[in-house]
């Protein structure tokens, strides 16, 4: 399993084409020329400071290391759109496509079973078709570590996570956070809370949307109105409603962001502790890099991200840096030390297997 070292990349391509259309070319070459590299977004768009965002920029640091390279991406508005898109980009010849999110599964199937000489990426999901590459991540690891930070920094002595909807690659992020909450309460005679999740039952909080920012806000005031003092929104775009929302409290909460550094890709930097990193942008690099040098990329030969390979990782405190507790630092790098020992072990319905 390997990952590429993350290149600096710059913002992103908004000359990108409309649902339906045809993109257009990069400058340097044609289509025949260069290696095309497709991606379809999911509904929370190119710039929902999350997975999608980050699957691009993978595709753009591809780019930037390969300029025979050409990147195109196109949005889906809605779930309808996920079968058209990616037919779209096999009419256009495209070399490499790639889905993102779990919930282009069935499409990405559907499409790749009818193409099965067309090279295919799937970001959260592992499909029976041979040609869909799978590129999973074990984001319970780092939600672990960001569950028992949230903990040792609560006043409350309750914390609470939401997510966008009830799927796998949603529900794994909450069971890691209950779960490190848990090791803190155990290890530190405690009994702080999470609200909005229950991974017993693997019932909790839902805004059914990755998208409107005011659902968001709307789980996390219910939250923080029952005494949450640090919220974890698993929710794509829709989560920036929480963050902002903190940012506005004046310190009554904070958040904890996922996906993307959230200080990085967020205007939230002041409310936000930290963040569960899925290295999506190294993992879609890598795979488009090696791809484009020929290698057939096949469902078995998929990558699972770890905190021992750098695919999953919680992001530096930044703002909070001198308020969290050299202490609590320091238990949570041994922490992360004792995952990747395997002396503790991180456990979730949710993760994948290759």
């Amino acid at each position: 399993m390997r990952f590429v070292s993350l290149v600096a990349v710059g913002g992103l391509a908004l000359g990108a084409a409309a649902c339906g259309e045809a993109p257009e070319e990069e400058e340097g070459g044609t289509a025949a020329e260069q290696y095309s590299a497709c991606m379809v977004t999911d509904v929370g768009g190119i710039d929902d400071k999350s997975f999608n965002t980050s699957a691009w920029q993978g595709l753009e640091a591809a780019k930037a290391e390969n300029d025979n390279i050409d990147i195109k991406f196109v949005a889906s508005d809605a779930e309808a759109d996920y079968e058209p898109n990616l037919t779209q980009y096999v009419n256009q010849d495209c070399d490499f496509i790639l889905a993102v999110g779990g919930l282009m599964a069935e499409a990405t199937g559907k499409v790749a079973a009818a193409n099965p000489d067309q090279q295919f990426a799937i970001v959260d999901a592992k499909l029976e078709q041979t040609n869909v590459f799978p590129m999973q991540f074990d984001t319970a690891q780092a939600a672990f570590l960001a569950g028992y930070v949230a903990a040792g920094m609560s006043e409350t002595k309750k914390v609470a996570t939401y997510g966008g909807m009830k799927i796998a690659p949603v529900t794994i992020f909450m069971d890691g956070f209950a779960d490190g909450v848990a090791y803190y309460n155990q290890a530190k005679g405690e009994n702080v809370q999470v609200l909005g999740w229950d991974k017993a039952s693997q019932n909790g909080s839902f805004t059914n949307d990755f998208v409107k920012q005011d659902e968001g806000k709307k789980v996390s005031d219910t939250l923080v109105a029952q005494g949450a003092d640090i919220v974890m929104p698993v929710a794509g775009g829709a989560g920036l409603g929480t963050t902002a929302a903190a940012q506005a409290s004046g310190g009554k909460y904070s958040a904890i962001w996922v996906d993307v550094d959230g200080c990085e890709s967020t205007p939230n930097c002041p409310a936000l502790i930290t963040t569960v990193v899925k290295n999506i942008t190294d993992a879609v690099k890598d795979a488009v890099l090696r791809a484009a040098d020929g290698e057939k990329l096949t469902a078995d030969q998929g990558t699972i991200g770890t905190l021992e390979n750098n695919g999953v990782s919680i992001a530096p405190y930044h703002e909070f840096e001198d308020k969290v507790p050299a202490e609590l630092k320091s238990e949570v790098d041994k922490l992360k030390a004792d995952i990747i020992a395997g002396t503790v072990t991180v456990t979730s319905a949710a993760q994948p297997t290759k």
